[in-house]
């Protein structure tokens, strides 16, 4: 089969590598439909992330099971499944308590021996534990189908960034980001019913769809500047929840200083650059919480599922281009220079 590889920075190359077959009996096969470029995946493609010459790519996926291991019950071959960006057991204490992604036996998908999601075909370690059935008749809708791909990393994720940072109804909330998580995060709070969303952004194609995710306002400021407007923006409280989807020191700073005090800050920026940009002592004095991290996808899909399939929700707005699997160097170079702001391979 055909899968992408990463040989280094700027060098993503779509190479013949084995076809998967089951190796445990807990194991499945799952064939690609579709499958997209994540902004986290960016940090490899520039090398500030390290990757082994050769080594698979992607992690969010949409397929069909091909096959399935003898002691997988959940699934079987023939059904349309959507895999989150970590595989588990679904069986230890971590995937019990909704937190997958500390799962002992799990992985993400891409590392060194496993497939990534940017191929034709993937092994999926832990079948049971790790995929969501998804309605067949859901497989031939195109419509729809960039939304369900949505539920695998970016969706999950800015709905962790909202949960961890408590979003309720009647709150405000600012999203510090204008990628596709950061977007999935305004979508996010406003259906955990946010009475006011401010996104900070200032690439207009994003802020449009932040605004039809249901911002209510948008700073294209940064840094102090940025601070300044969102509190001028809340009458100079700041937000009862704050949304980080970047990971940079700066977007960390101005999270928590539009922190209301006693309000939280939602992260899920994955942390790069060095220091977090973290003042232990003015949280401390205003009371701002800090929770978030890896998004535990698999607690999320199946509550987030019933609205993407009813129409609630449509993160899929956050593809803004689709290729095939030839195209897949170019997808990344486009999401490089940002005239892309995710890209989804179809395949």
């Amino acid at each position: 089969m055909r899968a992408t590889v990463i040989h280094g920075p700027n060098d993503i190359r779509v190479e013949e590598v084995p076809d998967p077959v089951v190796r445990h009996a807990t194991d499945a096969v799952v064939r690609v439909v579709n499958a997209c470029i994540c902004g986290s995946d960016l940090w490899a493609y520039r090398g500030v992330a390290s990757r082994t010459a050769g080594q698979r790519i992607g992690h969010e996926f949409l397929g069909i099971v091909e096959a399935a291991g003898s002691e997988v019950r959940d699934v079987r071959p023939g059904d349309f499944v959507v895999a989150p960006f970590v595989w588990s057991d679904g069986t230890c204490d971590f995937c019990r308590e909704g937190l997958h992604t500390s799962c002992p036996q799990g992985g993400f998908w891409g590392e060194i021996s496993s497939d990534g999601g940017q191929g034709e075909a993937v092994r999926v370690p832990f079948a049971d534990g790790t995929l969501v059935r998804l309605p067949e008749e859901t497989a031939g809708e195109e419509k729809l189908l960039p939304s369900l791909l949505a539920l695998s990393d970016v969706m999950s994720t800015g709905h962790h960034a909202a949960v961890t940072a408590g979003v309720r109804p009647g709150a405000t909330v600012a999203v510090v980001g204008d990628g596709a998580v950061g977007l999935c995060g305004v979508l996010a709070a406003r259906r955990l019913g946010a009475e006011r969303i401010i996104a900070l952004g200032r690439h207009e194609a994003r802020t449009a769809i932040a605004r039809a995710f249901g911002a209510t306002d948008v700073v294209a400021e940064r840094g102090d500047d940025a601070v300044e407007a969102v509190r001028e923006l809340t009458g100079g409280q700041g937000a009862h929840a704050v949304l980080e989807a970047v990971g940079t020191e700066q977007s960390m700073r101005t999270a928590v200083a539009i922190t209301r005090d006693g309000g939280a800050v939602g992260y899920v920026g994955v942390p790069h650059g060095g220091s977090a940009g973290i003042d232990i002592g003015r949280m401390f004095d205003r009371n701002v919480s800090l929770r978030g991290g890896v998004a535990p996808a698999r607690a999320y899909i199946p509550e987030l599922l019933p609205d993407v399939l009813s129409g609630a929700i449509e993160p899929g707005l956050v593809f803004d281009r689709t290729v095939d699997l030839d195209g897949v160097p170019a997808g990344y170079r486009a999401m490089d220079d940002r005239t892309a702001l995710k890209v989804r391979i179809a395949f």
